[in-house]
């Protein structure tokens, strides 16, 4: 529960390294999650330095192409600049974990009822792993962040990346540069019906 009720999304980060045998213990917190049928359907991309900047660099330029191609979708525009707020958040983290769904398509296809079932539970399982590696990175005492604004650069993204299944997200990890207040939750009777 400490960890639960300490963990915060951090976008502010020291300049600070982590430790690459952390690195592996938050990785390995997010293998031992349960997973639908036991299928572990993650797989996990972990880059820093200048593998790190290529991947932003890329994803720039996909925040780009949507950004041009999305300019007319009602809406959209926060949504674009928040992403490219997050881009900035990331460029300050040392560490960024990209997160592939091993056994999911590209999002952007049609796939029968089976398949679509299989993708949710799927999701599920990597929300419980990525859950466990924040968890994780909090009693080792990082901060992180976790990512969805890849899927503006979905594309590019995973061609980079190599990515054979589907890119779920991201999670960015290094040494917190502020403590954020906790954010306001609703309350437990709002949200929990006993019957």
């Amino acid at each position: 529960m400490k960890e639960i009720s300490a963990r915060h999304s951090i976008r502010k980060y020291k300049a600070d390294a982590v430790n690459k045998d952390d690195i592996k213990k938050i990785i390995e917190a997010g293998i031992l999650a349960p997973s639908a049928k036991n299928r572990q359907p993650w797989k996990f991309i972990v880059m820093e330095g200048e593998k790190k900047e290529d991947a932003l660099n890329v994803m720039e330029k996909g925040l780009e192409r949507s950004k041009e191609e999305l300019k007319d979708v009602p809406g959209i525009e926060p949504l674009i600049s928040d992403a490219f707020n997050t881009l900035g958040i990331m460029r300050q983290a040392p560490v960024v974990i990209f997160v592939e769904n091993s056994n999911g398509k590209i999002p952007f296809v049609d796939i029968n009822v089976n398949d679509r079932i299989t993708e949710i539970c799927d999701s599920l399982s990597i929300g419980a792993a990525i859950q466990n590696m924040l968890l994780a990175a909090t009693e080792l005492g990082y901060g992180t962040l976790w990512i969805a604004n890849t899927f503006y650069a979905y594309q590019e993204l995973a061609s980079y990346l190599g990515i054979a299944g589907q890119l779920i997200s991201a999670v960015i990890v290094g040494v917190p540069d502020e403590t954020p207040n906790p954010r306001p939750r609703k309350s437990f009777d709002e949200m929990v019906e006993f019957r």
